[in-house]
């Protein structure tokens, strides 16, 4: 007789890192002893001298305090014996996710579960496609549009215009969130503008000649092209930046906002971002939304930032003078970190409850 019993055999552990209470402990298997480092990459606040892992026999290990977040994404960084180096997903974890720079590795905490609407059924909704040209950007601003069940093409409704809107889609289900939340009631009636984010980096920098495309010419081409009652402004990172930017430029360019770890840089707060080549234009234009300069028209605002992010404190700072300045504003930190997934898991009912709260005013 086998001495493992394969029907009482005590079970393998899970594959991908160990989690107890308190600490989480990483391993990558290297019985060739073909790498000569491997170092953790991660975006949760572990401090940067911890993160080499260490050879124990076959395997590198890494031993960790436990973060404070309910998920976890993270990389292996890896120095092979021949002089390369790379940046891989964990061999010995299934679980990944889709990120806009390629598959993670993530882990799950005890408490996190994925969002409900993500498996309610609803209606698909209807696509168009457009493109919008300004005189002033070097590309024609290109925007997907979608209108939820049960709106006729000359109904009045909400539009919500999307910075990087395509991979807020793909990557955080936007279009279903918004069609689970209008199938059960939870907002109302929309049509969707996904703005593709063209030159990203510059547009989105609190660019004027951006925030004047939008006032001048995009936002005015989906209105006369889709009868709409009010525009929400959304946007992530750099596109909440550039949302708030441009309403404070046109103060009647968006009747609300929602804003998701918006990069609202200052020299006191970022200063590891001054590498970035419009830190200077984005640092000019936070400045001037603290000094109220020029002073803005107080819209509904929701914001949303990881708990572990660079960027809370200058949104915590960011949702505090909106506040002083009459915005009515909510700041809602989340256990995650700067992620799409974080950003989905964010969305109920925060945003549902904001297009709602703009629809009927």
């Amino acid at each position: 007789m086998s001495s493992a019993d394969p029907a009482t055999a005590a079970p393998l552990p899970p594959p991908g890192p160990r989690v107890d209470a308190t600490h989480v402990e990483f391993t990558l298997e290297d019985p060739g002893r073909r790498l000569t480092a491997v170092r953790l990459w991660q975006e949760v606040g572990l401090p940067a001298d911890h993160l080499a892992m260490h050879r124990q026999g076959r395997a590198w290990r890494l031993r960790v305090p436990r973060p404070p977040v309910v998920r976890m994404e993270y990389l292996f960084e890896i120095s092979h014996a021949d002089g390369r180096r790379e940046t891989v997903p964990d061999p010995g974890n299934p679980q990944r996710v889709a990120t806009a720079f390629g598959a993670h590795s993530v882990l799950t905490f005890p408490g996190y579960a994925v969002p409900d609407w993500e498996t309610t059924p609803a209606p698909a909704g209807q696509w168009e496609a457009t493109e919008i040209t300004d005189a002033s950007l070097d590309l024609p601003v290109r925007a997907h549009v979608w209108t939820s069940p049960g709106l006729a093409a000359g109904d009045d409704a909400p539009l919500l215009a999307v910075h990087d809107g395509p991979e807020y889609d793909r990557l955080a289900d936007l279009s279903r969130y918004l069609a689970v939340s209008v199938h059960t009631g939870r907002a109302p009636a929309l049509r969707v503008a996904l703005l593709d984010p063209g030159h990203r980096d510059e547009w989105y920098s609190a660019n004027p000649r951006y925030a004047q495309a939008l006032s001048g010419q995009v936002l005015p081409a989906l209105r006369n092209r889709w009868p709409t009652a009010c525009v929400i402004g959304m946007g992530t990172s750099l596109g909440a930046l550039s949302w708030l930017h441009a309403q404070r430029c046109d103060p009647d360019l968006a009747d609300g906002l929602f804003l998701q770890s918006g990069s609202f840089f200052l020299a006191a707060t970022d200063p590891q971002e001054q590498w970035f080549p419009g830190f200077p234009a984005i640092v000019a234009a936070v400045l001037a939304l603290h000094r109220a300069d020029p002073p803005g028209r107080p819209v509904p605002t929701a914001m949303t930032c990881g708990c572990v992010e660079e960027n809370l404190e200058n949104n915590r700072r960011v949702a505090r003078s909106l506040a002083e300045q009459g915005y009515p504003v909510t700041l809602t930190e989340v256990p995650d970190a700067h992620n799409y997934t974080a950003w989905r898991d964010a969305f109920a009912p925060h945003l549902a409850d904001l297009i709602t709260r703009v629809a009927r005013t």
